[in-house]
């Protein structure tokens, strides 16, 4: 099962994901900030908080080796990983083309290692097609870019789930 999980910021989406996943242990993959957040950290120690003791975690930037790791994985959230892509790039200000450009290579480096997997495998993002997005260059670019990895990868995908007030549709 391959399964993408999008939806609003406190949606449920991360709840569901888990239970996804119930009963396995499993690879949590969180790819935060690259600099030292302690809100990030904060985060990622209450989803472990949460999770059986029996999930490892993960965190990396590497999506594609990520999606390489053997068993069930949970990866949470792509727009972090999108977010720590650009940081990690210094590409914020980046003509746009240069920007797209190595978002598709890293987003069709994780769609083929989702490709090959026999393992479940959860993804989590942001629906930025409804979301309010900043009127800047960089939540354009932000919108644009998760959106382009969001339709690779749920083409990747068997399901996508949308989760809306911890209400889920199977789309």
């Amino acid at each position: 099962m391959r399964v993408l999980v999008t939806g609003g910021v406190r949606s449920g989406k991360s709840r569901h994901a888990e239970s996804l996943l119930d009963g396995v242990a499993a690879t949590y993959v969180a790819p935060g900030p690259l600099v030292d957040d302690a809100d990030w950290q904060a985060r990622v120690a209450a989803h472990r908080a949460r999770r059986p003791s029996s999930w490892t975690t993960l965190e990396t930037h590497d999506l594609a080796a990520a999606l390489a790791t053997p068993g069930p994985v949970l990866v949470d959230c792509l727009g972090t990983w999108l977010t720590a892509v650009v940081d990690q790039h210094a590409l914020w200000e980046a003509p746009s083309a240069e920007v797209t450009a190595l978002v598709e290579h890293l987003a069709g480096e994780a769609t083929a290692a989702l490709a090959g997997r026999t393992d479940d495998v959860v993804l989590v993002t942001n629906e930025v097609g409804l979301g309010v997005v900043p009127e800047h260059r960089s939540g354009r670019l932000f919108r644009d870019l998760l959106g382009l990895v969001n339709q690779r990868l749920a083409a990747a995908c068997d399901e996508v789930h949308l989760v809306v007030a911890g209400r889920v549709l199977r789309l």
